[in-house]
């Protein structure tokens, strides 16, 4: 049997085991999965372990943290600075970025350009990523974050501008105006428990044309309620979370999957969230 994990801390109630068994069972492989939470003292202690799985995922905090223990960085990597993916292959870790493929392939899926007009909120982890993927694929880009986040979402600005030579605008979200091609939400605002709650008020979506959403729990989150009403294409967290995990099982065994198989795999942990909401009903 082989064996892999995902790191992080803490890791709560993720539903990675759930959607890597369901790949396992698509690829008909005798494989496990379990949730490896630790404290960041104890990260230098659990390498050896970890070596002697088949591959893991790797989650906040340490999506940079492991980069020094690797013996490589795939391109995804090395341009986002942050790996969630490792493949063991002779001894030899492997860092990769499967989000950025998860992102693509989830949009891709409902028909959602990045060759427009782009708005991110947020300027974290996510929200980079969002950004300099929006740019590389002629995305004219617009980072929203509140005052405090200023100064980040300058660097990011900078950054982009000097890996793609492309400009960037940053604004502050709380005066968010205009009209869009696609909003992509990149903060934590709506996330259960604290659902109900939007980044932005209703009213942008008055024109524009598609809203992504990174969060996945609850699967529609009030930005998205408010972006559907609009009439705007939407697109939830749990897709990207599923198609990062099936790319992640295209580069440990070299899995290929039809569309309709992710869609039901989104489904079912879709309709396991809303279980887990709702147990004694």
């Amino acid at each position: 049997m082989q064996h892999y994990e995902l790191i992080g801390h803490p890791l709560g109630h993720s539903l990675s085991p759930e959607i890597h068994r369901a790949l396992f069972k698509l690829d008909g492989i005798d494989a496990d999965y379990r949730l490896d939470a630790f404290p960041p003292e104890d990260f230098s202690s659990r390498l050896t372990h970890l070596k002697q799985l088949s591959g893991f995922n790797v989650t906040i905090p340490y999506k940079r943290t492991i980069v020094p223990y690797l013996d490589e960085l795939a391109d995804s990597a090395a341009l986002y600075g942050a790996v969630n993916t490792v493949s063991i292959r002779d001894g030899i870790l492997t860092g990769c970025n499967t989000d950025c493929i998860g992102f693509l392939r989830a949009i891709s899926a409902h028909h959602i350009s990045l060759n427009t007009s782009v708005c991110v909120l947020g300027a974290g982890g996510a929200g980079r990523m969002f950004a300099i993927e929006s740019a590389r694929q002629g995305g004219n880009v617009t980072v929203a974050v509140r005052k405090s986040s200023y100064e980040k979402a300058e660097v990011l600005a900078k950054e982009i501008r000097e890996k793609i030579g492309c400009e960037i605008t940053v604004c502050d979200i709380e005066n968010l105006t205009g009209c869009y091609g696609l909003i992509i939400n990149a903060t934590p605002v709506g996330m259960s428990p604290k659902t109900g709650r939007s980044p932005v008020d209703a009213t942008i979506f008055q024109g524009t044309e598609a809203v992504f959403d990174c969060i996945y729990n609850p699967a529609e989150t009030q930005l998205l309620k408010d972006a559907r009403k609009a009439g705007c294409k939407v697109a939830g967290g749990m897709d990207m979370l599923v198609w990062q995990a099936a790319a992640a099982h295209e580069i440990w065994h070299g899995s290929q999957y039809e569309d309709a198989q992710i869609a039901n795999i989104i489904t079912q942990m879709n309709d396991l969230l809303l279980q887990k909401e709702r147990p004694n009903e």
